[in-house]
């Protein structure tokens, strides 16, 4: 039987070598994390342009990765604007999150009732649900806007009401939604940042990003004519990069666009606010490019 000096002699060398190994495989937590977070942007495999931002004539802009969130480059990005068009992306995503696409949705005589643009669809007019979202996205058809609405909720107060929901769950604080179409009326608001976060969860969609990415839609009215039509959204044809979202204009908002694109792996957001018809191509492509093209 070994005796308890014996257990003392080995307990003292299994210790020794126990602190040794310790301290050859330690490293200050402090060193570790500095390591860590050299850099949030590089740690999480973001680019970032290498030249300064282009100036832009638009009145508030951001410009997002579309990925991470990460914010490139803004200009009153938080200040409360009208959006105009741009907020049927959220008319769109609420109506995709309920019911199925290919459901029938019959025109009310109420949802008729609204200011241009439009594409004039009649009352008892009965369509799938997927084609009324795809004139919605591409044409921007304020009666179609109403008519989704009143589907989804019953009434244009509480699909508003459902608006400002999901709003709130997508973390846009600084918006308020009063209708589906995005024309001007006392106290509807968001702002280039609440909108760029829309713009993700939409972008990601798959439905809604395929629909605005096309430049052309062929549509069929329920009394058998045919129409196409064309994009609202002209930087599909003017950036090699734009792969689509939405337009937005009312006297009040000034020219709007929230677009996306991408180069390679590289994905982004570009939301420009209150610009005017001869710069808000010119603001979002110098944008998308700056971001893109660097």
């Amino acid at each position: 039987m070994p005796s308890r000096r014996s257990f003392l002699i080995l307990f003292i060398i299994l210790s020794t070598f126990s602190l040794n190994s310790f301290s050859q495989n330690y490293r200050s937590p402090s060193k570790s994390l500095v390591a860590a977070n050299r850099s949030s942007s590089q740690a999480i495999g973001i680019y970032r342009p290498k030249t300064a931002p282009p100036k832009i004539y638009g009145k508030s802009a951001i410009v997002i990765d579309a990925n991470t969130g990460y914010v490139f480059y803004s200009k009153s990005a938080d200040q409360r604007r009208a959006v105009a068009s741009t907020q049927k992306l959220m008319t769109a995503l609420l109506s995709l999150e309920k019911g199925h696409m290919n459901e029938r949705v019959t025109v009310a005589s109420t949802d008729t009732q609204v200011e241009p643009s439009k594409i004039y669809i009649q009352a008892g007019q009965s369509y799938r649900k997927s084609d009324l979202i795809a004139a919605l996205l591409v044409r921007s058809g304020n009666d179609v806007a109403r008519c989704l609405a009143r589907h989804h909720s019953g009434s244009q107060k509480s699909f508003s009401f459902a608006m400002n929901q999901k709003a709130r769950s997508l973390g846009m604080n600084n918006s308020n939604f009063k209708n589906p179409h995005g024309l001007t009326v006392s106290g509807q608001y968001s702002t280039a940042r609440d909108m760029s976060k829309l713009a993700r969860v939409a972008y990601f969609h798959r439905t809604i990003r395929s629909i605005t990415s096309l430049k052309k839609l062929p549509f069929r009215f329920a009394n058998g004519k045919r129409k196409t039509f064309n994009n609202t959204n002209k930087l599909l044809s003017r950036s090699p990069y734009c792969n689509g979202l939405k337009t937005g204009y009312t006297n009040a908002s000034g020219n709007c666009l929230i677009s996306s694109g991408k180069n390679a792996s590289r994905e982004v957001i570009v939301v420009v606010l209150g610009s005017n018809s001869s710069n808000i191509w010119k603001d979002s492509e110098k944008l998308m490019n700056w971001s893109l093209g660097n």
